[in-house]
């Protein structure tokens, strides 16, 4: 590859197309300025191809920015699409996972405003592998103009590049505040938006099963009229990330793109991003470290990812592959920083940029994070600009220099000139390590603990999608029925236990305040409440909707009430319970159930083909998965109601009633442990034992004939 020819068209990049425009949009408030006018401005379509959207999210803030369309996104569709009956709004947003439940709008495609649209289409994209997300951020209006970049349109996300402490204006739609925040998205015109049409386009087919078509030619320009152009009649190069997925092929050019730029660096490599986990690019970057000429490497990260989730996951991932740079970094060219800005005091801008300068020749903006999951698994959208001549060149190191103004909070003069004098950007970091707003050091190390706990990153930020058996065994484990011999060890065990818990019982004062009149005078005031059952019926079966173990709830049932009330409420609650997860799984259908639960439940599903009472008994006696799962694939399976209530009763009872019974057991012999209990706890074991191996014998049988 020569010094000058970065990108490759087919190699690491999608296409490389002509831009009559460009233009770089730094923080919330330039982006969704241009986005509220450009939609305006819509003659045909708008495509909106996002992570994550919240239909209450305030485009503008009307002190700065007066304007007759409303301020809120939902609002100001509604409007748009009223004030142009020939208009079409396509939103395709990614059918996230559960664990964004509590950080998102709930079912934002329900709001009354949005749902008496007709020519509003909002889907929802859930055709990626599982765990995967559709993370492309794109806007494209009437194949004209388009943006691209790290936005959503999102609560959390509008803020000024001042990231003042005090921002009365940056309030999520509950009107909490919410830390500074920075992003870039890029702006593009032209060929280069007519290629990013035909991404959405076919990333719509793809989820919906439907084919849009090219909307029709028009003579005015969407370009926000407040937007200046930073290049024009330029090249620009479309780079993607797709995972292997069903007819979907494997393509990593944003990973490629990564390598190639690194490769050919040779003064300076900046990087601005929201995650530091890939270990692909750590490792080049080491490489590039340990030669002795080579580029400095200055990347800007957050001072901590956003929630306690991502702090303990792929900050100590972070800490993983900096602790590999750290050592590689053998002649001083490695500075990794933070933003820092002293009147935030605790807090801190949230970096969620992905920028990437490479010397004054290459500028990548896009929705990828240095992570690995970025680089193959989920689907991600980088458009980059290779310099020509000297006037790109010039705006390509305009771009660092603004974004490096907005940190050190100098004017891009001020800026030229602090570089000009200090000889280099790391010189410039190092010297202005006390300012009260600079790039500051930034210290990765994270709590032992955390570090001790956290797997590797196969799970947490994988390469490649898992596969589903993969993720079954590590989160919803599918077991086999063990062994008779493993089962006398559990009885050993518990035997073991009943002698340490009779112990703990008779020689400290757990029996003075645990004692039987205090247990059952607490149980019978429990059970005199008029609403007890339906409380606990209602408890137990949320609880094993949720994956509780039901095994464990038939236990705390049993000791709770005894054995007669806790094994009817036992199966009242594990037979709800079991009707409410199937009918989920019918609600999602086969294909959305094997996507959580993995293609291990084939084996499940072949158990069940038979689609009869003695199927649903089968996997009762002999659980090849959790209770949960079970109701769920039944469901998906399309088993007849009845029989599925016959079967999970006449499957579950032996269990419910030998739990229920051992429970008790259980507590008599700890309290009163003379020897004619003993005998009879152990006969009890025995017999519960022998009759759930004969039963599992004599079903295995019948599967057989």
């Amino acid at each position: 590859m020569s010094k000058s020819n970065i990108i490759q068209e087919g190699i690491n990049c999608w296409q490389q197309v002509h831009a009559d425009r460009v233009a770089l949009l730094i923080d919330g408030e330039n982006y969704f300025g241009a986005f509220h006018s450009a939609v305006q401005k819509a003659r045909h379509t708008v495509y909106i191809l996002s992570w994550d959207i919240d239909s209450r999210m305030r485009l503008i803030r009307k002190e700065d920015s007066p304007s007759d369309f409303p301020e809120e996104l939902g609002a100001f569709i509604s409007h748009v699409l009223k004030q142009n009956p020939e208009l079409d709004i396509y939103i395709l947003n990614w059918d996230w996972a559960m664990v964004y439940t509590m950080e998102r709008e709930w079912l934002p495609m329900y709001k009354p405003a949005w749902k008496s649209q007709s020519r509003l289409h909002f889907k929802l994209d859930g055709e990626c592998p599982l765990g995967a997300s559709q993370h492309q951020k794109v806007v494209v209006i009437d194949d004209e103009i388009a943006f691209s970049g790290g936005f959503d349109l999102g609560k959390h996300r509008w803020d000024t590049s001042n990231h003042e402490a005090s921002d009365k204006r940056r309030l999520d739609p509950d009107n909490q505040p919410y830390p500074p925040f920075h992003d870039v998205q890029m702006l593009v015109s032209g060929q280069a938006a007519k290629t990013l049409a035909e991404l959405v386009r076919e990333r719509w087919l793809r989820a919906t099963g439907e084919q849009l078509t090219s909307p029709q030619e028009k003579t005015d320009s969407a370009w926000p009229e407040q937007m200046d152009s930073w290049f024009e009649n330029v090249d620009v190069a479309i780079a993607r990330t797709f995972p292997k997925y069903e007819t979907q092929n494997e393509v990593r050019e944003v990973e490629q793109l990564y390598i190639d730029a690194i490769k050919a660096a040779e003064k300076l490599i900046y990087i601005e991003n929201q995650y530091f986990t890939s270990w692909k690019v750590a490792d080049l970057l080491a490489e590039s470290l340990q030669q002795r000429e080579g580029p400095d490497v200055v990347l800007v990260l957050p001072l901590m990812t956003g929630g306690w989730l991502e702090q303990v996951t792929m900050d100590v991932l972070r800490h993983r592959v900096v602790c590999r740079l750290q050592e590689a970094d053998a002649h001083n060219r490695l500075r990794i920083c933070y933003p820092h800005h002293e009147a935030l005091g605790q807090s801190h801008i949230s970096v969620h940029a992905k920028v990437m300068v490479v010397d004054d020749k290459l500028l990548r903006v896009g929705s990828a994070n240095l992570s690995n999951r970025s680089m193959g698994f989920d689907s991600e959208c980088d458009l980059a600009i290779e310099a020509k001549d000297e006037q790109q060149r010039g705006q390509v190191s305009r771009f660092r220099e603004r974004l490096l103004s907005e940190h050190f909070d100098l004017s891009e003069d001020d800026l030229r000139q602090t570089l000009s004098q200090d000889g280099s950007l790391i010189n410039m970091i190092d010297a202005r390590q006390d300012g009260k707003r600079t790039l500051r050091l930034l210290d990765c190390q994270v709590p032992e603990l955390a570090e001790q706990m956290l797997p590797s990153s196969a799970v947490v930020d994988p390469e490649r999608p898992l596969q589903p058996e993969q993720m079954t065994q590590m989160f919803l484990p599918i077991e086999e029925p063990k062994s008779t011999s493993k089962q006398w060890w559990k009885i050993i065990a518990l035997l073991l236990v009943v002698i340490a818990l009779t112990m703990v019982w008779r020689f400290t004062p757990l029996s003075e305040w645990l004692s039987p009149d205090t247990l059952a005078a607490a149980a019978e005031g429990i059970k005199s409440h008029p609403l007890t059952p339906l409380l606990v019926v209602t408890v137990f079966s949320l609880a094993g909707l949720l994956a509780f173990p039901v095994t464990l709830l038939i236990v705390t049932t049993a000791l709770a009430f005894g054995p007669m009330w806790g094994a009817v409420y036992s199966i009242i609650g594990s037979i709800v319970s079991a009707l409410l997860a199937y009918a989920v799984g019918h609600k999602l259908g086969r294909k959305t159930v094997q996507k959580l639960a993995g293609s291990s439940i084939n084996r499940l599903s072949r158990r069940l083909a038979h689609h009869g009472v003695l199927a649903v008994i089968t996997v009762r006696i002999i659980p090849v998965a959790p209770f949960t799962v079970i109701n769920l694939v039944a469901g998906a399976s399309h088993i007849k109601t009845k029989d599925f209530i016959l079967g999970t009763l006449l499957g579950m009872l032996p269990g419910i009633l030998g739990l229920t019974v051992f429970a008790d057991s259980l507590i008599k012999t700890i309290q009163q442990p003379e020897p004619s209990q003993i005998v009879i706890f152990a006969v009890i074991i025995a017999v519960i034992t022998l009759v759930m191996v004969g039963l599992k014998n004599l079903l295995n049988k019948k599967q057989e004939e």
